[in-house]
C-alpha cells in the first residue's frame, strides 16, 4: 500500500526532523561530491543534505508518488527519483547513503545492510535511523486490536506489516568486519503531546498506516476510535495536561574503508 500524506506526516514535521539532524551531525564527512537520501519522504531530510553539503549531487528516492512530489516542490532544484530500496543500487557510488526512518519499511536487513555499505564510493558513509518502537503501547496496541474482530479478517496476517528489526548489536556485527568504523546507538526521544488524539494523528501517517488502509470506512472509525481509547489509558497526562510520547530510535553510521 502506498498512501502516504506529506500534509499529515509534516504536521509534527519538527519532531520528525530532529533525530535526522542527530544523525547527520554524526556523519565524519567535511565534504561529499554524491549524496542519496533514501527514503526521502516530502524533502524535510534532504533539506537538511543539501545545507551540510551545499557543492554535492544530492538524489532524493522514495516510492510514494506524493511524497516525491511534496519534495520536488520544497526543493526543486533537486533530484526526486522514483524507486525502491530493496532493489535500488546507485548509478555512480555515492559519499553517503543516509537512510533516516525508511529501512523498518524494507525487508531483509541481513542482506541490505551489508549491500548498502558496499555501494559506497572508498571512505565513503552509510548512516541510518529507524524507529525502534514495536515495544512501545502506541505500537503493540495496534497489533492487539488488529487481533480482534471485526478489523481480524480485513487486517489479515499483521505481524507481516513491518520489518522485524535486528538486536543493535547484530548491525554492528553485520558491519563491522566490512566498515572501516561503525558507531551505533539508542535514543529515546519523549515527545509532549496535546492528547491522545494527537498521538493518533502521529502515528496514523506512518506506523497506524498498514492496519488501517486494509478496512472499510466504518470499520476504520471504530478502530482509530478503540485505539484512540486506549492510547488514553496507555499515555496519562502529565502535570502539565499533556502526555509525553516516548518514541526510541536506533542510529547506525558506518564508514567504508578507503
Amino acid at each position: 500500500m502506498n498512501t502516504w500524506d506529506p500534509a499529515l506526516y509534516r504536521r509534527y514535521e519538527d519532531e520528525r526532523t530532529r533525530p535526522a539532524a542527530e544523525l547527520l551531525a554524526r556523519v565524519p564527512l567535511v565534504e561529499a561530491a554524491r549524496v542519496v537520501d533514501l527514503g526521502c519522504g516530502p524533502g524535510n531530510s534532504t533539506e537538511l543534505l543539501v545545507r551540510r553539503f551545499p557543492g554535492a549531487e544530492v538524489i532524493g528516492i522514495d516510492n510514494a508518488q506524493a511524497m516525491l512530489d511534496s519534495a520536488r516542490q520544497r526543493l526543486p532544484g533537486v533530484r526526486f527519483e522514483s524507486g525502491d530500496i530493496a532493489e535500488w543500487q546507485p548509478e555512480v557510488a555515492p559519499d553517503l547513503i543516509y537512510a533516516n526512518a525508511a529501512l523498518q519499511w524494507v525487508p531483509d536487513h541481513e542482506a541490505l545492510v551489508p549491500r548498502l555499505l558496499a555501494a559506497l564510493a572508498p571512505g565513503g558513509v552509510l548512516a541510518i535511523q529507524m524507529p525502534d518502537n514495536r515495544d512501545e503501547p502506541s505500537h503493540r496496541l495496534m497489533r492487539e486490536l488488529a487481533s480482534m474482530a471485526p478489523w481480524k479478517d480485513p487486517i489479515g496476517d499483521y505481524t507481516r506489516l513491518r520489518t522485524d528489526l535486528l538486536p543493535i548489536g547484530a548491525y554492528y556485527d553485520l558491519l563491522a568486519p566490512r566498515a572501516a568504523q561503525v558507531d551505533v546507538w539508542h535514543t529515546v526521544y519523549q515527545h509532549p503531546m496535546d492528547s491522545a488524539a494527537a498521538i493518533v494523528e502521529w502515528v496514523r501517517s506512518t506506523g497506524l498506516r498498514p492496519f488501517i488502509d486494509p478496512l472499510p470506512a466504518d470499520l476504520r472509525a471504530r478502530y482509530l476510535e478503540a485505539y484512540e481509547q486506549r492510547v488514553a489509558a496507555a499515555y496519562p497526562a502529565r502535570s502539565d495536561g499533556r502526555r509525553l510520547l516516548a518514541f526510541p530510535r536506533m542510529f547506525i553510521v558506518a564508514r567504508r574503508g578507503a
